[in-house]
């Protein structure tokens, strides 16, 4: 059992816990699932995911979510408790590592919609590294072909907590292909937009699977899809009129990715996630997670 003094998580958690009364249930999960390193399962895990969300805050606490996404394996696992993963050209904000520069502690979680129906939260402290550093101390790392994803920075994060994120709020998501692309339905196999923008089917790909990766191209970004620009007024302007209503639907003009919600009426082919198999030892072993 968690010794009182060890338990991970914060004060604030535990006092609520408390109030709650889910002490004991806590500490189960705290035994059975939270480590302070990458355990084998988790590795694999890791290195085929396209994407995650990173949580990051100032030195006052101040908070940023964001989302990052590559090919499956951008996310760099350097070794149990040390993962690294390439900043690509954005909008220049750069809210992400301007917090971490003031301070180190940052949040990922990687949730796989497609095929596990499974996430994993890594908290950890963040260092940036150039690119060229990082390729000395790591010469193995790939090059990447797409020139949107070459990046001039990377994130290395030292691994303080891992632990799963269960499946039962995760939706199944299923990847389609992009409007116009190869393999969808109706297309007619004619240059256009697909041929312009890859022939892409789900995954980023070593050919950029479709996206304007690094673009400064306002349209292929998604233009002023919220109106915030539109709504935006000179400081000596007075108050802010009120909002204009906002419209039923925005259509941008580029090829996108999406991720549908399996419909209940079509179940498509998918390899469906089973508790690992444990050998028989004429006693039932209670299952304690994916990455026990």
């Amino acid at each position: 059992m968690t010794s009182r003094a060890k338990r991970p998580g914060s004060d604030g958690e535990h006092r609520i816990q408390e109030d709650l009364g889910t002490v004991a249930r806590a500490d189960r999960f705290y035994d059975d699932q939270v480590r302070d390193r990458l355990n084998p399962r988790m590795r694999a895990f890791v290195a085929r995911q396209e994407m995650f969300f990173l949580s990051t805050a100032d030195r006052r606490g101040d908070c940023d979510s964001t989302f990052r996404a590559g090919p499956p394996g951008f996310v760099q696992v350097l070794d149990d408790k040390t993962l690294a993963y390439p900043e690509y050209r954005g909008n220049g904000v750069m809210a992400s590592l301007g917090n971490i520069r003031e301070n180190p502690h940052v949040g990922m979680l990687l949730i796989d919609f497609a095929r596990d129906r499974i996430g994993l939260h890594v908290n950890g402290r963040a260092l940036l590294i150039p690119d060229e550093r990082m390729r000395a101390a790591h010469p193995n790392l790939p090059v990447d072909p797409v020139p949107g994803r070459r990046p001039q920075i990377w994130v290395e994060v030292e691994v303080e907590e891992a632990y799963i994120h269960c499946s039962k709020h995760i939706p199944r998501l299923v990847k389609v292909p992009l409007a116009g692309s190869a393999g969808s339905s109706g297309s007619t196999g004619s240059p256009g937009r697909s041929g312009a923008l890859g022939a892409a089917v789900g995954s980023a790909g070593p050919d950029g699977g479709g996206r304007p990766w690094g673009t400064d191209d306002v349209r292929r970004k998604g233009g002023d899809y919220f109106g915030a620009a539109e709504d935006r007024v000179p400081a000596s302007a007075g108050p802010v009129p009120a909002a204009p209503p906002v419209p039923a639907a925005v259509k941008v003009p580029v090829a996108v990715k999406v991720i549908a919600p399996v419909s209940p009426l079509v179940s498509p082919v998918l390899p469906v996630a089973h508790a690992p198999e444990q050998r028989s030892t004429g006693r039932r072993r209670r299952f304690l997670g994916w990455f026990s």
